[in-house]
This record gives structure tokens, C-alpha cells and sequence, in this order.
């Protein structure tokens, strides 16, 4: 007989359905193994599935595992936003705790919770990161992917849990109009063992500070419609540069709009202890049960 879990899908950095990026949630996850995540990941193609477990830990409040179609991941943000929004939604922690702890690959992250019911807020602590810089191959690999020019203060490595590669491109103007080649970013990406790239540049106007982009072609997905690794990777970056680009200790971040998911991320970094946190709305469009086989 199948055995069923309940499952959830929802958009993840926005108010309202069908903007913000798609997350795919297995809540009842024991008895799964990383090969079955993987292949219930390869079936929703999404950016990222997640399964939500006991914690191993006396501090954590729940256990999440995060999967691309293609691999699993020790951190992802918006993954991390939405399953903590999922699992005070059915239960699994108590609604009214606005301080919680997420168990994961990348060790155990704090999540702040703001607001209750479907206006709650959630904001997660991104892992430490490491930060390396681009080499001149590499960056004259990305300008012709992007068709840009790139000077070498333009691109870093960041690793928070994925890997990025992210390129500082100033103007959004710039950032919004990129059409870039998605065969040469995969196969950098596979090559420095990136998840993605993103480009990020100064808004002008509107209610953001920030317009960003990121590519993902070697995880079968192009574009990644809001992305909160990448956001909070940016913002490391800014504060490694000690805020020469001037946007301060919280800003919000536009993503998506280039396909047609207009999400909206809050990046905040901590003065004292330079923690990243990621935060915005989430909205549920489904609740069902997975039919997982008794022998897949």
C-alpha cells in the first residue's frame, strides 16, 4: 500500500500566489532515504524540494533536507524560509514561538518568526561564509557567458552552504537587461563546482535597494526566481568590502521580475557578529499527501 504524506507547495518571498519562488514540502520524511528525496526532487522540478524530519539534536525545532533536481544542499534560503513557515503551519512546531532553531546539513540555523498566522514573516540566519577570489580565466569566462565586461573587483566566490559565483554589476538598468548564454554558465558552474551565478546591481527607484539575478542552468534551472543563498551571499560580499557600495546593514532585494515572479527579500547583517539573516512572506497554493510507493 502507498504510503502518504501530507505535501505542501508554496512561494516563498511573496504575498500572493504565483510571485516568489516555488517550494515543494514533504512533511511526514521518515523512512525516506537521500535516494528517494533525490527522485521526489527530479519529479517536482522545482529549484528545490524539501523533507521535514525529527530533529537529532535537543536544541533544533525541526530537521530540514534541501534538494535541487540534481543534488542536495547543506543551506538554501528560501528552502529554509518556507519549510519553517510549512512546519508552523501543520503543527510540527508551536505557532506562537517567534524564535526557533532549523536543523540542517549546514549545522543549526536560528529562524525569527514575525507576525502570526498567513501574514508571518520568516527570517533565517544564513551559515557562515567563505569567501575567494574569481581568477582572471574564470572572469573573462563569465563576461563572455553574460556578454559584459567584468574588472576583477566585479566577481567573487562565495560558499555559504552552496557555492556562488556573484557578480557586482552596479546599475539594475544593467542587471535586468543581461541575456546570457546558459550552456558556458553550466558548464563553468559544473566545472568550479558552483550552484549558480548571480548578478546584482543598484535600484534607482521603486520600494528595493538591490535588483538581483541567478542563474542555474547546470541544475536545470536558468533562471532561479528569487534566491535567498544568493542574497545573503551578496550581502557577505558587501560587508567583506566594508559597505564601500553604500547599502547599509538591511535592505530589501528585488528578483524575478525578468520571469514574471516578482519576489522580495529582507537582508539584514548583524554589526558586531557580521550574521547574514533572510527573511519575507510566504503563501500556500497546495495541500495534498504524496503517494509515496510501499517498494518505489
Amino acid at each position: 500500500m502507498p504510503h502518504p504524506r501530507r505535501f505542501l507547495q508554496l512561494d516563498v518571498f511573496a504575498s500572493r500566489l504565483f510571485d516568489g519562488n516555488p517550494l515543494a514540502v514533504v512533511v511526514d520524511a521518515e523512512g525516506l532515504d537521500g535516494d528517494a528525496m533525490q527522485r521526489i526532487a527530479r519529479w517536482t522540478n522545482l529549484s528545490e524540494t524539501t523533507f521535514l524530519l525529527p530533529p537529532t539534536v535537543p536544541q533544533a525545532d525541526y530537521r530540514v533536507r534541501i534538494f535541487t533536481p540534481r543534488q542536495e544542499l547543506p543551506f538554501a534560503g528560501h528552502p529554509s524560509v518556507g519549510s519553517a513557515y510549512v512546519a508552523i503551519e501543520v503543527g510540527l512546531v508551536d505557532a506562537g514561538k517567534a524564535a526557533l532553531i532549523q536543523q540542517c546539513a549546514a549545522g543549526l540555523l536560528p529562524v525569527q518568526v514575525v507576525g502570526q498566522g498567513p501574514a508571518r514573516i520568516i527570517h533565517v540566519q544564513a551559515p557562515p561564509a567563505r569567501l575567494t577570489p574569481v581568477d582572471d580565466t574564470l572572469r573573462a569566462q563569465l563576461a563572455r557567458a553574460l556578454h559584459i565586461e567584468l574588472a576583477p573587483e566585479q566577481a567573487s566566490h562565495v560558499d555559504n552552504g552552496p557555492h556562488w559565483i556573484l557578480c557586482h554589476l552596479h546599475e539594475a538598468a544593467v542587471v535586468r537587461a543581461l541575456a546570457p548564454e546558459m550552456g558556458p554558465l553550466a558548464e563553468l558552474c559544473l566545472r568550479h563546482g558552483a550552484v549558480g551565478v548571480s548578478v546584482f546591481g543598484r535600484e534607482l527607484s521603486g520600494d528595493a535597494a538591490m535588483a538581483v539575478r541567478a542563474f542555474c542552468p547546470a541544475d536545470g534551472m536558468p533562471e532561479d526566481p528569487v534566491t535567498g543563498s544568493a542574497n545573503a551571499a551578496i550581502m557577505v560580499w558587501l560587508g567583506a568590502r566594508e559597505d564601500r557600495d553604500g547599502y547599509g546593514l538591511r535592505y530589501r532585494a528585488s528578483q524575478g521580475r525578468e520571469i514574471g515572479r516578482n519576489g522580495c527579500v529582507e537582508v539584514a547583517r548583524d554589526r558586531a557578529s557580521g550574521a547574514i539573516t533572510i527573511g519575507g512572506a510566504c503563501v500556500i497554493g497546495v495541500r495534498g499527501a504524496l503517494q509515496w510507493p510501499a517498494n518505489p
